[in-house]
């Protein structure tokens, strides 16, 4: 018989390595697609001259968007408590996100109320996401 790890309940540190591995893979996915509607929304914003609200809706909407998928991805690959794998896909794009900010800006852009807004849209997309797959 093979003795099971008490932290995962599966086979051990592959395990945690390859659940790791798929939120690499999850994380990956939700970026691409923001940068892909990023694309888009610079160009309706070029093409089209959108005003402010507008690019904030769009920018909230990528958010949720994004950790949808990324959320999505998750659960796929997870297959069990595919809500709580989404969920953590969507802080850790949220974590990840605040880092890049603090990276460029090396100071935070936004209210304490619109960060937390922003990483409940982010946990609850994602979250989302992974309760779909």
């Amino acid at each position: 018989m093979e003795k099971k790890n008490s932290i995962t309940g599966m086979g051990g540190r592959t395990e945690i390595g390859q659940r790791a591995v798929w939120m690499i893979k999850a994380l990956l996915c939700a970026y691409v697609i923001t940068g892909i509607l990023l694309l888009v929304l610079t160009l309706l914003l070029y093409k089209a001259g959108l005003s402010e609200e507008y690019v904030n809706a769009g920018i909230t909407l990528i958010y949720v968007i994004s950790t949808f998928a990324g959320g999505f991805v998750m659960g796929k690959l997870t297959g069990n408590r595919k809500f709580l794998w989404g969920l953590l896909a969507g802080c850790l794009y949220f974590v990840l996100l605040v880092l890049i900010s603090l990276g460029v800006y090396h100071s935070f852009q936004s209210e304490m109320s619109g960060m937390l807004t922003t990483f409940l849209l982010c946990a609850g997309g994602g979250m989302l996401g992974g309760m779909i797959a």
